[in-house]
């Protein structure tokens, strides 16, 4: 019985992990708060999410990550390194 419980708690963990894993850049721009400045095709405070993809290329994700974590230039986005760079790619591939 008790082989049971630790399986069946090791699989609901792995269950949640697996979901958190599987957000995509656009449900992260939401749930982060990114949408209240920057829309998908229009300026809000910030430039939309179709200019920030014409502006920039793959290759400047790290930086852009890099200024997202430190704020600079931007408000300090509360979110992991691996989200940070999910938005990202998201914001500048579409993807």
């Amino acid at each position: 019985m008790k082989k049971t419980l630790i399986a069946l708690a090791a699989i609901g963990s792995l269950a949640v992990a697996g979901t958190a894993a599987a957000a995509t850049g656009a449900e992260l721009i939401n749930s982060k708060g990114c949408g209240t400045c920057h829309a998908a095709d229009t300026k809000k405070m910030g430039p939309s999410i179709k200019d920030i993809a014409a502006k920039n290329k793959p290759d400047a994700a790290d930086k852009i990550t890099a200024n997202l974590k430190d704020g600079k230039g931007h408000p300090k986005v509360a979110a992991s390194d691996a989200e940070i760079k999910q938005m990202v790619m998201y914001m500048i591939t579409g993807k």
